[in-house]
Protein backbone atom coordinates (compact mmCIF):
# COMPACT_ATOMS: atom_id res chain seq x y z
CA UNK A 1 0.00 0.00 0.00
CA UNK A 2 0.90 3.68 0.20
CA UNK A 3 1.65 5.65 3.34
CA UNK A 4 2.15 9.41 3.18
CA UNK A 5 2.58 12.02 5.86
CA UNK A 6 -0.26 14.30 6.85
CA UNK A 7 2.02 17.27 6.12
CA UNK A 8 2.46 16.25 2.46
CA UNK A 9 0.91 18.99 0.33
CA UNK A 10 -1.89 18.33 -2.12
CA UNK A 11 0.38 19.32 -5.00
CA UNK A 12 3.09 16.89 -3.89
CA UNK A 13 0.53 14.08 -3.87
CA UNK A 14 -0.90 15.02 -7.28
CA UNK A 15 2.61 15.03 -8.76
CA UNK A 16 3.55 11.63 -7.27
CA UNK A 17 3.29 9.46 -10.39
CA UNK A 18 3.08 6.07 -8.68
CA UNK A 19 0.36 7.21 -6.28
CA UNK A 20 -1.62 8.92 -9.04
CA UNK A 21 -1.47 5.74 -11.13
CA UNK A 22 -2.55 3.52 -8.22
CA UNK A 23 -5.33 5.76 -6.88
CA UNK A 24 -6.66 8.04 -9.66
CA UNK A 25 -9.95 8.57 -7.82
CA UNK A 26 -8.18 9.89 -4.73
CA UNK A 27 -6.17 12.21 -6.96
CA UNK A 28 -9.44 13.39 -8.58
CA UNK A 29 -10.54 14.51 -5.12
CA UNK A 30 -7.23 16.11 -4.18
CA UNK A 31 -6.95 17.97 -7.49
CA UNK A 32 -10.08 20.04 -6.87
CA UNK A 33 -9.04 21.32 -3.43
CA UNK A 34 -8.71 25.07 -4.03
CA UNK A 35 -6.44 26.78 -6.53
CA UNK A 36 -2.93 25.77 -7.59
CA UNK A 37 -1.58 28.20 -5.00
CA UNK A 38 -3.74 26.63 -2.27
CA UNK A 39 -2.72 23.09 -3.28
CA UNK A 40 0.91 24.16 -2.88
CA UNK A 41 0.28 24.79 0.84
CA UNK A 42 -2.82 22.77 1.70
CA UNK A 43 -2.62 19.16 2.92
CA UNK A 44 -4.97 16.20 2.82
CA UNK A 45 -4.60 16.06 6.59
CA UNK A 46 -5.95 19.59 6.82
CA UNK A 47 -8.77 18.81 4.41
CA UNK A 48 -9.81 15.89 6.63
CA UNK A 49 -9.38 17.52 10.03
CA UNK A 50 -11.09 20.75 9.00
CA UNK A 51 -14.15 18.47 9.10
CA UNK A 52 -16.13 20.15 6.34
CA UNK A 53 -18.94 17.87 5.11
CA UNK A 54 -18.00 19.02 1.59
CA UNK A 55 -14.25 18.24 1.78
CA UNK A 56 -13.32 16.79 -1.61
CA UNK A 57 -10.55 14.36 -0.63
CA UNK A 58 -12.57 12.69 2.12
CA UNK A 59 -15.18 10.67 0.16
CA UNK A 60 -12.42 9.50 -2.18
CA UNK A 61 -10.27 8.40 0.77
CA UNK A 62 -13.20 6.68 2.47
CA UNK A 63 -14.00 4.80 -0.74
CA UNK A 64 -10.33 3.81 -0.95
CA UNK A 65 -10.49 2.27 2.53
CA UNK A 66 -7.87 4.68 3.85
CA UNK A 67 -6.87 4.85 7.50
CA UNK A 68 -4.85 7.35 9.51
CA UNK A 69 -2.21 7.21 12.21
CA UNK A 70 -2.88 9.52 15.14
CA UNK A 71 -0.37 10.70 17.74
CA UNK A 72 -1.32 12.18 21.08
CA UNK A 73 -0.49 12.48 24.75
CA UNK A 74 -1.50 8.86 25.35
CA UNK A 75 0.52 7.41 22.47
CA UNK A 76 -0.43 6.40 18.96
CA UNK A 77 -3.55 4.84 17.49
CA UNK A 78 -5.07 4.03 14.10
CA UNK A 79 -8.50 5.04 12.82
CA UNK A 80 -10.50 4.82 9.62
CA UNK A 81 -10.90 8.05 7.69
CA UNK A 82 -14.70 7.80 7.96
CA UNK A 83 -14.42 7.89 11.77
CA UNK A 84 -12.52 11.20 12.01
CA UNK A 85 -15.15 13.85 11.25
CA UNK A 86 -18.22 13.74 13.50
CA UNK A 87 -19.96 16.89 12.28
CA UNK A 88 -19.24 20.28 10.69
CA UNK A 89 -15.93 21.45 12.17
CA UNK A 90 -15.90 18.61 14.74
CA UNK A 91 -13.69 15.52 14.88
CA UNK A 92 -13.21 12.44 17.03
CA UNK A 93 -9.64 13.51 17.85
CA UNK A 94 -8.99 13.95 21.56
CA UNK A 95 -7.35 17.07 22.93
CA UNK A 96 -3.68 17.01 21.97
CA UNK A 97 -4.10 14.44 19.18
CA UNK A 98 -3.01 15.04 15.58
CA UNK A 99 -3.20 12.98 12.41
CA UNK A 100 0.37 12.12 11.38
CA UNK A 101 -0.05 9.95 8.27
CA UNK A 102 -2.43 8.24 5.88
CA UNK A 103 -2.32 4.59 4.81
CA UNK A 104 -4.02 3.29 1.66
CA UNK A 105 -4.21 -0.49 1.23
CA UNK A 106 -2.65 -2.60 -1.48
CA UNK A 107 -5.00 -2.84 -4.44
CA UNK A 108 -6.04 -6.20 -5.87
CA UNK A 109 -5.86 -6.64 -9.66
CA UNK A 110 -8.83 -5.30 -11.65
CA UNK A 111 -9.49 -2.49 -9.17
CA UNK A 112 -10.60 1.02 -10.06
CA UNK A 113 -11.79 4.14 -8.29
CA UNK A 114 -13.27 7.54 -9.13
CA UNK A 115 -14.39 10.76 -7.47
CA UNK A 116 -16.94 13.16 -8.94
CA UNK A 117 -18.49 16.29 -7.52
CA UNK A 118 -21.11 18.80 -8.59
CA UNK A 119 -20.40 22.49 -8.15
CA UNK A 120 -22.19 25.56 -9.54
CA UNK A 121 -18.87 26.76 -10.98
CA UNK A 122 -16.32 24.63 -12.79
CA UNK A 123 -13.56 25.27 -10.23
CA UNK A 124 -12.71 27.16 -7.04
CA UNK A 125 -16.04 26.14 -5.54
CA UNK A 126 -17.45 23.96 -2.78
CA UNK A 127 -19.08 20.63 -3.59
CA UNK A 128 -22.87 20.52 -3.55
CA UNK A 129 -22.51 16.74 -3.75
CA UNK A 130 -19.35 14.60 -3.91
CA UNK A 131 -19.17 10.85 -4.57
CA UNK A 132 -16.25 8.43 -4.24
CA UNK A 133 -16.48 4.88 -5.63
CA UNK A 134 -13.89 2.12 -5.40
CA UNK A 135 -14.47 -1.38 -6.78
CA UNK A 136 -12.68 -4.61 -7.66
CA UNK A 137 -13.67 -7.18 -10.30
CA UNK A 138 -12.97 -10.90 -10.18
CA UNK A 139 -11.63 -12.81 -13.18
CA UNK A 140 -15.13 -13.14 -14.63
CA UNK A 141 -15.81 -9.40 -14.42
CA UNK A 142 -18.11 -9.59 -11.40
CA UNK A 143 -17.69 -6.96 -8.69
CA UNK A 144 -16.34 -8.70 -5.59
CA UNK A 145 -15.28 -5.69 -3.48
CA UNK A 146 -16.64 -2.14 -3.36
CA UNK A 147 -16.91 0.97 -1.22
CA UNK A 148 -19.08 4.00 -1.90
CA UNK A 149 -18.89 7.32 -0.04
CA UNK A 150 -20.94 10.52 -0.27
CA UNK A 151 -19.89 14.05 0.66
CA UNK A 152 -21.86 17.26 1.24
CA UNK A 153 -25.16 15.41 1.75
CA UNK A 154 -25.00 14.97 5.54
CA UNK A 155 -23.22 16.40 8.58
CA UNK A 156 -20.10 14.47 7.54
CA UNK A 157 -18.94 12.29 4.65
CA UNK A 158 -20.77 8.97 4.64
CA UNK A 159 -19.76 5.40 3.88
CA UNK A 160 -22.87 3.86 2.26
CA UNK A 161 -23.09 0.05 2.75
CA UNK A 162 -26.37 -0.15 0.82
CA UNK A 163 -24.70 1.38 -2.23
CA UNK A 164 -21.82 -1.06 -1.88
CA UNK A 165 -24.28 -3.96 -1.71
CA UNK A 166 -25.86 -2.79 -4.97
CA UNK A 167 -22.54 -3.36 -6.77
CA UNK A 168 -21.15 -6.53 -5.18
CA UNK A 169 -22.12 -9.68 -7.05
CA UNK A 170 -23.01 -7.78 -10.23
CA UNK A 171 -21.15 -6.99 -13.42
CA UNK A 172 -21.91 -3.33 -12.67
CA UNK A 173 -24.60 -3.46 -15.33
CA UNK A 174 -27.56 -1.12 -15.82
CA UNK A 175 -29.65 -2.81 -13.13
CA UNK A 176 -26.82 -2.62 -10.58
CA UNK A 177 -26.18 1.03 -11.40
CA UNK A 178 -29.90 1.75 -10.94
CA UNK A 179 -29.81 0.12 -7.50
CA UNK A 180 -26.63 2.04 -6.68
CA UNK A 181 -28.20 5.37 -7.62
CA UNK A 182 -31.30 4.64 -5.53
CA UNK A 183 -29.19 3.60 -2.51
CA UNK A 184 -27.01 6.70 -2.77
CA UNK A 185 -30.03 9.00 -2.92
CA UNK A 186 -31.71 7.18 -0.01
CA UNK A 187 -28.62 7.65 2.20
CA UNK A 188 -28.66 11.44 1.85
CA UNK A 189 -29.76 13.65 4.72
CA UNK A 190 -28.79 17.09 3.38
CA UNK A 191 -29.81 20.60 4.32
CA UNK A 192 -31.28 23.34 2.17
CA UNK A 193 -28.82 26.17 1.61
CA UNK A 194 -27.87 28.69 -1.06
CA UNK A 195 -25.83 26.02 -2.88
CA UNK A 196 -28.73 23.63 -3.40
CA UNK A 197 -32.00 22.31 -2.05
CA UNK A 198 -32.41 18.98 -0.27
CA UNK A 199 -34.30 17.55 -3.24
CA UNK A 200 -31.61 18.67 -5.69
CA UNK A 201 -28.79 17.16 -3.63
CA UNK A 202 -30.63 13.86 -3.23
CA UNK A 203 -31.21 13.61 -6.98
CA UNK A 204 -27.66 14.60 -7.91
CA UNK A 205 -26.16 12.09 -5.45
CA UNK A 206 -27.77 9.23 -7.37
CA UNK A 207 -26.69 10.58 -10.74
CA UNK A 208 -23.08 11.15 -9.64
CA UNK A 209 -22.85 7.74 -7.93
CA UNK A 210 -23.82 6.05 -11.19
CA UNK A 211 -21.32 8.10 -13.21
CA UNK A 212 -18.50 7.57 -10.71
CA UNK A 213 -19.15 3.81 -10.71
CA UNK A 214 -18.93 3.76 -14.49
CA UNK A 215 -15.54 5.53 -14.37
CA UNK A 216 -14.30 3.22 -11.60
CA UNK A 217 -15.44 0.22 -13.68
CA UNK A 218 -13.52 1.48 -16.72
CA UNK A 219 -10.43 2.01 -14.56
CA UNK A 220 -10.75 -1.48 -13.09
CA UNK A 221 -10.95 -3.08 -16.52
CA UNK A 222 -7.71 -1.37 -17.51
CA UNK A 223 -5.74 -2.61 -14.48
CA UNK A 224 -4.19 -6.09 -14.42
Amino acid sequence: GFRFGAAVTCMELVEHEAFAKAWPGVIDGVKVIGSIQVKGRATVGGNLCNASPAADSVPALIAAGASVSIAGLNGRREARVEDIATGPGKTSLAKGEIVTSFLLPLRPPHSGDAYLRFTPRTEMDIAVVGVGVNLTLDDSGVCCLARVSLGAVAERALLVPEATAALIGSKVDAAALERLAAAASAACRPIDDKRGTREFRIKVAGVLARRAAEIALANARKRN
